[in-house]
């Protein structure tokens, strides 16, 4: 695999209060909101991107990290993990609360919003932005949160990458608004293990609908940087998954993307997508 030029998405500079980063948009339709897994947006979050403009959404992919368009190697994503373990917008570790980009990110979605329309957005998080996806709900405007193998805090196991007072915010709008929350992770993954799950279904109860597939589901030769770093099968619908029909990563894909539609298109009408 080689790097993608992301030739077919519009560059945008997008500021929230001031603040300007990268976004790459395309499609037409409601918003969603595809954020980069570590160490970057990959090919993998490309596809995934595409699939969700495919849907009849106008996909929406900040830059939060890493270089656009990357194919993941051990020794460029390494450099970029550790830059983003110390980086102020990022809370790695247990004890950090909510990461302050997300606070950005609900400006863009927002944004997204006004000039997309529809009744919401729909928000996407992978690995290491996995719970920004939920973190974003704080936002009105975001109705169909996916969180996938969320990896945050890397210390705590069964931590979530959320202060007291966001954590009890996002469960009485999940309880007010009737909205749920989509989540995967793959059985065996040592960087969202069982503990990261049975914390966000303490926090948010029936609200939380976190699925877990087989280990024997996982692509078995994933990019450098998952193969020989990560060493555990975890990214679902990037860079783990098999993108042949009817396999269990690719039904994962298609169940997030029925979510999303189900949330964003008032009539449930949406593209298929191929297997």
């Amino acid at each position: 695999m080689s790097d993608d030029p992301i030739s077919d998405f519009t560059r945008r500079s997008v500021a929230v209060e001031e603040v300007e980063k990268t976004v790459y948009v395309a499609g037409a339709g409601p918003a969603v909101v595809v954020l980069p897994e570590m160490p970057g947006i990959s090919p993998d979050v490309l596809r995934l991107a595409r699939w969700v403009r495919d849907a009849g959404f106008t996909v929406h992919v900040p830059s939060l990290f890493g270089r656009d368009g990357a194919f993941p190697t051990v020794e460029g994503g390494r450099e970029v993990v550790r830059r983003a373990c110390v980086s102020r917008e990022f809370r790695a570790f247990a004890g950090g609360g909510t990461s302050p980009v997300t606070t950005w990110l609900r400006g863009l979605a927002r944004q997204a919003h006004a000039e997309c329309g529809g009744p919401g957005v729909g928000a996407i998080g992978l690995c290491f932005t996995g719970n920004f996806a939920l973190t974003m709900a704080l936002e009105p405007a975001v109705v169909a949160p996916v969180v996938n193998h969320p990896s945050l805090p890397l210390d705590d196991p069964g931590g979530l990458e959320l202060d007291a007072a966001d954590a009890r915010a996002i469960r009485d709008r999940l309880d007010r608004d009737g909205l749920t929350v989509l989540a995967y992770r793959f059985e065996g993954d040592r960087w969202c293990g069982r503990e990261r799950f049975a914390a966000y279904r303490a926090l948010l109860g029936d609200a939380f609908d976190g699925r877990v597939l087989p280990d024997s589901a996982a692509n078995p030769s994933p990019p450098p940087f998952f193969a020989d770093l990560v060493g555990t099968p975890h990214s679902v619908v990037t860079a783990h998954l098999v993108d042949a029909s009817g396999h269990p990563t690719i039904r994962a894909r298609d169940e997030i993307l029925a979510f999303l539609a189900a949330r964003l298109h008032p009539r449930g009408e949406r593209a298929s997508t191929d297997g």
